[in-house]
């Protein structure tokens, strides 16, 4: 079917998406297709994928070398989506050998790494410390946490393991402690008349599952790169449940000043609206996606969160690149289930893959659309990065208006 370019040029305003996940690259159009593919239905060697022999998921796992998310959740029989929603992760995020994972939806934080009892001697509350030569990093530890600990720096801190200020720590790593003074200083045996300093809980924040940098500065009134400069953090940094954040000292006045309970905000407004003129390849791709989603039942709002999640993730465009080994119209990644390279970069097969249900190639490996319980009396942006789990779940909500838009062109 050619769609008159009278329908394509009044598809609203101009093209702005970029695909997901941070990544600041101008879109390469593998070219134009002069038709459209010739039909929607399904693959008929797309079968469920099943694994055969999963072990019964423990409450937690130690990743080791050489794990994923996607293989720990396959081992135990689980979904990689629910794996990352329990551990506060995103699709894009990177585990470490040493790092504790919950293997249930029964907790919302990781478990701090237990620290052997025999390496720390706990010295009397008057005597100096003398500082360790190597510090072994627990839950919630930071650089600067370490460095003031031991009465030492933290640019000698850094430069004694090779890291930089944009480099991770994690539970169960060996951090060698250099710079420090022959002996820590003592603490004030008894704190000055002068009124106390403000306490903890107003300059730190401990990380909880989902949180995100943004939604921290958010919710203490300051910005995302007073957070990062706070914690000598880059905006590729990941954090973690239980890590302890410092906030900007411009917080503490705004926490100290907010009585508590706090008044409950006032609800936010909808996203800015986003809207594109479609080009031939995309109007191709938005029509393969809503002639599968009509051919598997989908409502109307589904098939629009699908040509929402398509122009944000890949300008609607079968990509074959993105970030890490995320492939294709949906920037599905094979290393957390999809599929094969090949299969993610298969339009048909990725759009099935997206709206999942008993049409889904991947079988129970990945969770789509129409395996979220609820998912249509969830808010827009939330029921497409249900499926997603992108580390910038409020893109999605900014294409509503255009994708139903398209959908009432081109359906």
């Amino acid at each position: 079917m050619t769609v008159p370019a009278a329908i394509v040029g009044s598809i609203a305003l101009s093209l702005g998406a970029t695909p997901a996940a941070g990544v600041e690259r101008e879109v390469r159009a593998p070219g134009v297709p002069g038709a459209l593919p010739k039909a929607f239905a399904m693959r008929p060697g797309a079968v469920p994928q099943l694994r055969p022999h999963a072990v019964e998921a423990p409450g937690s796992h130690v990743v080791v070398s050489g794990d994923s998310v996607f293989a720990i959740a396959q081992r135990f029989g689980l979904r990689t989506a629910d794996v990352l929603a329990w551990n506060g992760l995103s699709s894009s995020s990177v585990i470490h050998p040493g790092q504790v994972l919950v293997l249930s939806g029964t907790t919302v934080a990781a478990p701090a790494a237990p620290t052997p009892p025999a390496t720390v001697v706990a010295p009397p509350p008057t005597a100096p410390v003398a500082p360790a030569g190597s510090h072994t990093v627990a839950a919630g530890d930071t650089i600067s946490g370490i460095a003031k600990k031991y009465g030492t720096t933290v640019p000698a801190v850094l430069a004694a393991n090779g890291l930089d200020a944009s480099s991770i720590i994690y539970p169960g790593q060996t951090i060698a402690i250099s710079g420090a003074p022959a002996s820590a200083p003592p603490e004030p045996a008894a704190p000055p008349a002068a009124p106390a300093a403000p306490p903890a809980a107003a300059s730190t924040h401990t990380v909880g599952a989902g949180d995100t940098i943004s939604g921290i500065a958010n919710k203490y009134g300051t910005t995302t790169q007073a957070v990062l400069d706070a914690n000598g953090l880059t905006r590729s940094s990941i954090i973690y449940p239980g890590e302890v954040l410092t906030l900007p000292g411009a917080m503490t006045l705004a926490v100290a000043t907010v009585p508590a309970p706090a008044p409950a905000p006032a609800p936010a407004g909808p996203p800015p609206q986003q809207s594109a003129v479609l080009d031939a390849e995309q109007v191709a791709n938005a029509h393969l996606i809503i002639g599968i989603g009509r051919q598997l039942g989908v409502s109307q709002r589904g098939i629009a969160i699908a040509l929402a999640t398509a122009m944000v993730e890949s300008s609607m465009r079968n990509l074959d690149w993105g970030d890490r080994d995320s492939l294709g119209l949906f920037q599905q990644r094979p290393s957390a289930g999809w599929g094969t390279e090949a299969q993610v970069s298969d339009a048909t097969r990725a759009t099935q893959a997206f709206y999942g249900g008993s049409g889904d190639p991947n079988g129970h490996l990945t969770r789509g659309l129409l395996d979220i319980p609820g998912w249509e009396s969830m808010p827009f942006t939330e029921a497409a990065q249900a499926v997603q789990i992108s580390a910038y779940p409020d893109r999605y909500g900014a294409w509503e208006a255009a994708a139903h838009q398209w959908l009432a062109a081109l359906g």
